[in-house]
């Protein structure tokens, strides 16, 4: 029996899920969670469930995120490689919710996210119940070896951090995802998101005090803080791609094939910006 805190939650929570959205939380799998309702990765089911109803009303009212694709995502392992912006995680917040809300079959996207944020109090913690881990090589191979969807934003903290005027334009992607896929016969699923990069306009980086606060980046917005504005989200997947060859390749060879995926999630960016037209938060 709860206490009348955790019952008036859970009532609170009931009411603010549609059924759809409760009948998505019915389908996630639960023969891999331990006595306690955990993972191995520490995800949650239930501690999603509390997650998902907040995250909804971003997802539909706030970035009123409109999706393209979702049944190009294979039904088992798959990498979901995205351009990165916004100086917040909230495009990789809106790539899981436009995966659990709106493709055929629900299931939770697992996000690699950086390794500072373990640092921040409360952040792993949150982080590991709704299912996202550090971007950790060897947990991303167990994902994907439990025929997860593992998205990763190779651009990294240079993605996230990218001033107003470098907006859209690809930083390098780092070669870790390639390998993953290769060792794991994981195909690539290219990913686009259109309206995040324009969510916190980062005027200009002020280095010395991010490396002052052990942070990543210290983007100055006009608002001075990092803090989204209600732009429209767009949200792209393309047809997966499949590489052969080995994860000890050399970085040339490598290099060849991450080409690919650039160049696709590339053009996916480019399409996307061409339908959204100058039309930012509509």
């Amino acid at each position: 029996m709860g206490t009348p805190i955790s019952e008036l939650s859970e009532t609170l929570v009931d009411r603010m899920l549609d059924p759809e959205v409760k009948r998505r939380l019915a389908l996630l799998p639960r023969d891999n969670l331990n006595e306690f309702g955990f993972d191995p990765f520490g995800f949650s089911p239930d501690f999603f469930r509390y997650a998902i109803a907040i995250g909804q009303y971003f997802y539909k009212y706030y970035f009123r995120v409109e999706t393209h694709g979702c049944e190009n995502i294979p039904a088992g392992r798959a990498l979901l490689i995205s351009n990165h912006g916004g100086q917040l995680p909230f495009d990789a917040a809106m790539v899981i919710g436009a995966v659990f809300l709106s493709a055929p079959q629900p299931r939770v996207v697992r996000a690699m996210v950086e390794r500072w944020s373990s640092t921040l109090p409360f952040v792993s913690y949150f982080f590991s119940r709704v299912g996202q881990i550090v971007g950790d090589p060897d947990s991303c191979r167990r994902l994907l070896e439990a025929e997860e969807a593992v998205l990763v934003f190779p651009e990294g903290t240079r993605g996230i951090n990218k001033l107003w005027t470098e907006r859209y334009q690809l930083k390098t992607f780092s070669r870790g995802f390639m390998r993953l896929a290769l060792a794991s016969d994981a195909p690539v699923v290219p990913t686009a998101v259109i309206g995040a990069e324009e969510q916190a306009l980062a005027l200009f980086d002020v280095k010395p005090l991010a490396r002052l606060l052990h942070m990543p980046a210290m983007p100055i917005t006009p608002t001075l803080l990092p803090l989204p504005l209600p732009t429209k989200y767009r949200i792209y997947f393309g047809k997966p791609l499949t590489f052969s060859g080995d994860e000890d390749e050399d970085d040339t060879a490598i290099d060849r094939k991450i080409q690919q995926v650039t160049v696709q999630v590339q053009k996916l960016i480019e399409h996307g910006l061409r339908e959204r037209g100058r039309r930012i938060f509509s």
